[in-house]
């Protein structure tokens, strides 16, 4: 079973006992709740802070923590599990990375999910996963945090299909997408040109056997279907990340880590640099620790061995994981900038980057 990030002792408030019934889901709606009697300066609120200012956690015995909730959405796979568990408490233990001014609570959710969340701008976490290519049209609302991202060094998402073709066969064919605002869409947008295909956006754990099944001319495959393709007898086409660095010399960005600009109002100047130094510490903890985070990151892993999670994560979590460095960083303003160029998404000026080396 799925350890439980939603209990834990470690408190401020005193006292024994585990969480009263804070699944993680429950989590994040008692957050929601208790966030909507704050007032948020950036939805226009001016009004007072209330007494109970940050939002807090009340435990079996009556004891509370009172530090401010901060959630945390990731994707549900192995790399991103392998990254922020030790930020959580589990099984009734303290957080491997704790602080003294924040709890945070994970929201696994599906990449695209997590993008839409974003994009509509209602009830924000307050740090998020989301796509690379989402990030120019919420770069009002989040900045960038130098890590926590998945860059994809001369690999990334596949286009495949039921038997072999040629890129240029794709032009006008019916394509399954993991979504809208996936970096794998815009990067298969820019391979075969704007609207140049018909794309239809399906789970990306059910692209695989939506293609085997004749539903789809080809798939662009995301996380672990990188590299379960073949199981489903389906065939690469072309390699994104590959294709990518020939063009322009490269990294693809392909998952990116933001944290909420509104958290410096909340919770005081500095505060977007505290969490993405939380956020760093948590990912060095992973991975000075592998044995420890693959066992937690297998409870993601549906369907995959315990050799292949390891092989992925290690694909995605890496040093590029700790900080983009200059080179990261450059391949971010590329992709975004190609993307504007071709019409696919807004101009973003200068992408902004808290913590990690400037």
């Amino acid at each position: 079973a799925q350890p439980s990030a939603s209990e834990g002792p470690a408190r401020n408030g005193g006292g024994g006992g585990r969480l009263n019934s804070l699944h993680p889901r429950a989590t994040e709606g008692a957050v929601k709740r208790l966030n909507s009697l704050q007032p948020h300066p950036e939805n226009g609120d001016r009004g007072e802070r209330h007494l109970f200012t940050p939002p807090f956690t009340v435990y079996a015995d009556g004891s509370m923590d009172t530090r401010a909730v901060l959630r945390i959405g990731h994707s549900p796979d192995p790399d991103d599990a392998f990254m922020w568990w030790p930020l959580l408490e589990l099984n009734g233990q303290a957080p491997r990375v704790a602080s003294s001014r924040f709890r945070i609570v994970a929201v696994p959710a599906d990449i695209e999910d997590l993008n839409q969340r974003a994009m509509r701008g209602d009830d924000l976490l307050e740090i998020s996963a989301f796509s690379c290519a989402t990030y120019s049209r919420i770069a009002a609302r989040y900045a960038l945090t130098a890590c926590g991202s998945s860059v994809g060094d001369g690999y990334g998402p596949k286009v495949v299909a039921r038997e072999p073709r040629t890129v240029a066969s794709l032009r006008g064919a019916h394509i399954a997408i993991p979504g809208q605002g996936t970096t794998a869409f815009v990067v298969t947008s820019l391979l075969l040109g704007p609207g140049a295909f018909r794309a239809t956006v399906v789970p990306f754990k059910e692209i695989p056997a939506r293609v085997a099944a004749g539903d789809f001319d080809a798939g662009v495959v995301i996380h672990e279907g990188q590299l379960t393709f073949a199981d489903e007898g389906l065939v690469l086409v072309e390699d994104l990340g590959r294709w990518w660095h020939s063009q322009v010399g490269l990294p693809l960005p392909l998952g990116a880590n933001g944290v909420l600009r509104a958290l410096d109002d909340r919770h005081g100047a500095g505060t977007m640099a505290e969490v993405a130094g939380l956020l760093e510490q948590s990912v060095r903890y992973a991975l000075s620790h592998r044995e420890e985070s693959i066992r937690y990151a297998l409870t993601f892993a549906e369907g995959m061995t315990e050799a292949l999670a390891d092989e992925f994560i290690g694909m995605y979590v890496n040093s590029w994981t700790l900080d983009y460095g200059p080179t990261g960083r450059l391949a971010v303003r590329t992709l975004l900038d190609r993307a504007a160029d071709a019409g696919l998404l807004p101009r973003v000026e200068a992408p902004e980057f808290v913590g990690g080396a400037q």
